[in-house]
């Protein structure tokens, strides 16, 4: 199914595809090729990047010099490579689609919580992808994780751009198209009995999807899925997502107790769980402090505001 020809291919005059692929060469270190491609293809800063990595920007900023100084110097051809070496390329195309797409949802700076057009970016190129490689299940599971998302947007943000959190969002506002496609590939995925971490993701946000509200959700699906998402990607921010659903359903103290293990101080969704378990937990002079840290780490203004205003409403 993959070996497509390229010649004369449609994807061939995708500019933002052959640059994807041409930064994602193998002659690039891994870190490098995403690091590159968020830059040029996704056209986020180095700020932007180095926090997606959880790096500095002067690091950050000195891998992107040295993979355009490789690329320039090994003369690396800008197209999309042949059949054979697409599969190569792959994993690397698929996490920066991903990070653009992260950063779209969710953006690091700025004034405002949702950049659409990278959003919009992120879930054509997958789609193209899908296109140019039907029988990879990860791209599959990338393209329905990013559609599931991408259904909830409209009842993330008040009219005033304020963020709304997934338990208090207008569900009647998803989008049912994107949820029925999204849904549709998952079943895919699960037929082909190919488990990736994208089609984990996906998975998890379809059973966000099917529950009517936060109440409904099955929260230990979600925990068991993060299990297998953690067998995968055994990172800290996998395991503080996890956090989450545990809270659900073994309560917040559990929930805690795994936080506080995890090196993610300089993040502030770290912070911002933190706060709101120790708030559950009515020990709120402890959830002010780690308010203050998650404020003082947020970047964004939608998400800053929106810890404020949390920190304001425990108890005096």
């Amino acid at each position: 199914e993959q070996d497509v020809p390229l010649a004369g291919h449609p994807f061939e005059r995708d500019d933002s595809l052959r640059l994807l692929f041409t930064c994602c060469h193998p002659a690039l270190g891994r870190p490098a090729q995403v690091a590159l491609t968020l830059r040029l293809v996704g056209g986020l800063t180095t700020g932007e990047i180095a926090r997606a990595f959880l790096t500095s920007e002067a690091t950050m900023a000195q891998r992107i010099v040295r993979a355009k100084n490789k690329i320039r110097d090994a003369h690396i051809a800008y197209r999309v490579p042949d059949a054979p070496d697409l599969a190569g390329r792959l994993r690397s195309v698929l996490a920066v689609l991903y990070l653009i797409f992260n950063e779209g949802y969710t953006a690091s700076t700025g004034d405002e919580l949702i950049r659409g057009e990278l959003c919009a970016e992120a879930i054509r190129l997958t789609r193209v992808l899908r296109e140019l490689m039907p029988g990879e299940p990860e791209v599959q599971g990338l393209l329905a994780m990013m559609l599931l998302t991408e259904s909830r947007r409209a009842s993330r943000t008040t009219p005033d751009g304020e963020l709304v959190l997934l338990a208090d969002q207008d569900r009647s506002r998803w989008d049912v198209a994107l949820i029925a496609e999204g849904q549709a590939i998952v079943r895919e995925c699960l037929r082909r009995n190919q488990a990736g971490p994208y089609q984990v993701q996906a998975a998890i946000n379809a059973v966000h999807s099917d529950a009517r509200s936060v109440a409904d959700t099955d929260w230990r699906q979600v925990v068991r899925l993060y299990d297998q998402l953690l067998a995968f990607s055994p990172t800290p921010v996998v395991a503080l997502n996890r956090a989450v659903a545990l809270a659900e359903v073994e309560g917040a103290a559990a929930a805690l107790a795994l936080v506080d293990t995890l090196d993610l101080t300089e993040h502030h969704l770290f912070h911002a769980i933190r706060a709101d378990l120790l708030s559950r937990l009515g020990r709120d002079a402890e959830a002010a402090q780690a308010y203050d840290a998650a404020i003082a780490a947020a970047a964004n203004s939608a998400e800053r505001t929106f810890l404020e205003r949390a920190k304001e409403a425990l108890p005096a």
